[in-house]
């Protein structure tokens, strides 16, 4: 089975209860897919940098313990991950808080150990990351970023692309604009909402962005929850999805319906079934409070 890797960012994830109770966890968007993906089968590796602290420490192990790998994960003497909190409406809805400027996963494409990285990074048959992931590095490791990419495409990866846009993680709308244009123009797989793109450009799919994802397989997810899935040579279909019953929180709904794709794909079926798939998974995952529901609420395989 080939080998993927997700590129991101872990924190420690604070999930706010009843009378001021919080309820301690680790969590990121990328992190989210990748132990997704390992629950359901696929050989995946998580790249980030962590500290030295205990936290890093943990969070790696609990990694490990769900069988993603760590071989590609930077330790940075003195540093620490990030922080955040999540707080929840009565419809599930999640509202996030973060303190994650100074966490070691920023420093990943500009550190010692960089080149060893890149290295291995583009030994990987798919590698997956996301607009948060392209918000942590700054315009020089951006470029680092997108020149491993090219690299590892160039030795025949798929390289998938979620655009899971954060507007607080961007000093302005230019810059992220800049930056999303060239991920979507070098990815092969995009993962693209309705949301982000309004947020992002004020339109739900710029005409000039449509020419830049036209060569890659576009899995567009639509406000009425279900997604079109557009092929390279310009077929389409739409898969819609029945409403869960119940929400209890929509944290990693997203992240899980990457897995789900990904996973499914990677597997041989053909995007709708896919796609079928991610709904399957997220439409369980929101069931649950927070990113990652026990390992057995897993839906099984249709």
């Amino acid at each position: 089975m080939m080998r993927l890797a997700c590129i991101g960012e872990c924190m420690v994830e604070l999930r706010e209860e009843t009378e001021g109770r919080f309820v301690r966890g680790f969590g990121g968007d990328t992190l989210n897919t990748a132990i997704y993906l390992a629950r359901l089968g696929m050989q995946v590796d998580y790249v980030t940098a962590l500290g030295d602290d205990p936290w890093s420490q943990e969070m790696a192990a609990s990694w490990q313990a769900e069988g993603v790998g760590t071989d590609l994960v930077i330790h940075c003497a003195g540093a620490m991950p990030g922080l955040y909190v999540i707080q929840t409406d009565p419809r599930g809805e999640r509202r996030f808080l973060y303190w994650r400027d100074s966490a070691a996963a920023r420093r990943l494409f500009a550190l010692p150990e960089t080149d060893a990285l890149v290295r291995k990074l583009t030994e990987r048959r798919l590698i997956y990351y996301s607009g948060v992931s392209l918000s942590l590095y700054g315009n020089s490791g951006r470029a680092r970023l997108f020149e491993t990419l090219e690299a590892a495409r160039a030795q025949g990866a798929t390289i998938a692309f979620d655009t899971n846009f954060r507007r607080r993680g961007w000093p302005d709308r230019e810059e992220a604009q800049a930056a999303y244009e060239a991920a979507l123009g070098s990815a092969d797989l995009v993962f693209a909402s309705v949301e982000d793109l309004e947020m992002l450009y004020d339109t739900a799919w710029p005409g000039a962005l449509a020419a830049t994802t036209a060569e890659a397989e576009l899995v567009l997810k639509l406000p009425d929850l279900s997604c079109r899935v557009r092929l390279p040579d310009g077929k389409e279909v739409q898969v819609g999805t029945r409403p869960v019953a119940r929400v209890v929180d929509t944290t990693a709904a997203g992240d899980s319906f990457a897995a789900g794709y990904i996973a499914a794909r990677v597997r041989g079926a053909a995007p709708h079934e896919a796609a079928a798939a991610g709904h399957r998974l997220a439409g369980t995952v929101v069931g649950y409070p927070g990113a990652i529901i026990p390992r057995q609420a897993m839906p099984k395989a249709a």
